[in-house]
């Protein structure tokens, strides 16, 4: 099963960029990987909030194809911890998926119709972090799961 993270917006910290790199060939060692960048939205006077939510979720609706499990990552979404989340991602990889896709949204969310679409919300914290910094985060989760389904020494209980 391949799995992608569809986020939106550039990452321009070096910090960032350097641990999201790292993660994601530490992950591509596991399984497929992919982490694909969609263009920012620049919402000025003439765009509203509804509508910037409404092009992006045009955008991230493009890149899903049929047979798509879509997993959006959503500070309303249920929370687990790192051995939950990997038995979660487990669970979908032996349900025959052939791709998992994550996504993280822009500043204000996802649209009505992104959210009609997927199959599943999860919340990496009850905290807010920068989206840039999501991308960090999850992916170091995304390793940590592939490296508690073998059973390598990485995490600790």
């Amino acid at each position: 099963m391949k799995t992608v993270l569809l986020a939106i917006g550039k990452t321009d910290e070096e910090y960032l960029e350097y641990g999201i790199k790292k993660y994601s060939e530490r992950i591509g060692h596991y399984a497929p990987y992919e982490m694909k960048i969609l263009p920012d939205v620049k919402r000025g006077k003439q765009i509203s909030e509804a509508q910037q939510k409404k092009q992006e979720g045009q955008m991230i609706l493009k890149e899903i194809v049929g047979g798509d499990v879509l997993v959006l990552l959503d500070e309303a979404g249920k929370e687990y911890t790192s051995r939950g989340f990997s038995e979660f991602y487990q669970q979908i990889a032996n349900s025959g998926a052939k791709r998992l896709v994550f996504v993280i949204g822009g500043p204000y969310g996802f649209s009505d119709d992104v959210y009609a679409k997927c199959q599943y919300k999860i919340s990496l914290s009850k905290m807010t972090y920068s989206h840039q910094m999501v991308r960090l985060i999850f992916t170091e989760q995304l390793y940590r799961a592939h490296t508690i389904i073998r059973g390598e020494p990485y995490h600790h209980d």
